[in-house]
């Protein structure tokens, strides 16, 4: 009984431990200097957005007369500097592209420490640059761990048109997949990107890529099912991190930008 006693106080321990440091689990940044400088083009501005109790860095690629904006919330680890890519892309589609690090990110200032404050900050930046974009196409883009935020804000904001990138259902089935002996209760970061999805009511579109090993395929089924409206795209042959890298992924996004 002792051997029990012992494993299960281990177990509870490691219960404790998560419960107070799953942000190190969940949220993996590369930290930038404060004098890093970013080298995209003429086109690209950095800006900074102020939320309660930091500052949070942002770049801005600005067209000469853009259609619209595609604002970008990117995945778990990285910064801008990794993720603000392809500008190419959205210069061909006449798509300015607005992209911010999340707390702790690159240049931005402080820590993640709540799935509110990640939303209020989510939010913030937005409102920054929308008035910006008044009467012009607004595409809300997650990737990833984006694709909660993205979907939450999209039910307020209404776009024309909400992308979401390799999504996860919520964060507890996504937990389940990888880690099914932690209890579902233990996660502070439910990022329920279901429940937002069934309250949208403006165009959605779902892509992921058919190998992905990291979030499965059935989470965005199960998307789908919540919004029976939603566009849903496979990239054959595609992972978690690797899908940028497919004509096909490419291709359906700016079919889907082209058609706004």
């Amino acid at each position: 009984m002792t051997w029990l006693a012992a494993a299960a106080g281990l177990y509870l321990a490691l219960l404790v431990a998560l419960w107070w440091g799953q942000e190190w689990l969940l949220f993996m940044p590369q930290r930038l200097p404060p004098e890093h400088r970013f080298v995209f083009g003429a086109e690209v501005h950095e800006r900074t957005v102020d939320v309660p109790g930091a500052r949070l860095n942002a770049l801005h690629l600005q067209l000469p007369a853009p259609r619209g904006v595609v604002f970008f919330l990117h995945g778990n680890a990285g910064n801008l500097q990794s993720w603000f890519v392809d500008l190419e892309f959205y210069r061909r589609a006449n798509f300015d592209l607005f992209m911010i690090d999340y707390r702790g990110y690159g240049k931005s200032e402080g820590r993640i420490e709540s799935e509110a404050q990640l939303h209020a900050d989510v939010r913030t930046a937005w409102e920054a640059i929308a008035p910006a974009y008044a009467g012009r196409k607004r595409v809300l883009f997650g990737r990833s761990l984006g694709s909660g935020l993205a979907a939450h804000l999209a039910v307020s904001v209404q776009p024309e048109l909400t992308v979401l990138v390799s999504p996860y259902s919520n964060m507890r089935a996504l937990a389940a997949d990888h880690y099914p002996w932690v209890p579902a209760a233990l996660l502070r970061y439910p990022l329920d990107t279901g429940t937002a999805v069934g309250q949208m009511r403006t165009p959605l579109l779902l892509v992921y890529g058919d190998r992905d090993t990291l979030i499965a395929p059935r989470h965005s089924d199960a998307l789908r099912e919540l919004n029976p409206q939603a566009r849903v795209h496979r990239v054959p042959g595609a992972g978690h991190n690797d899908l940028q890298e497919f004509d096909d992924y490419r291709e359906v996004l700016r079919a889907a930008l082209d058609a706004l």
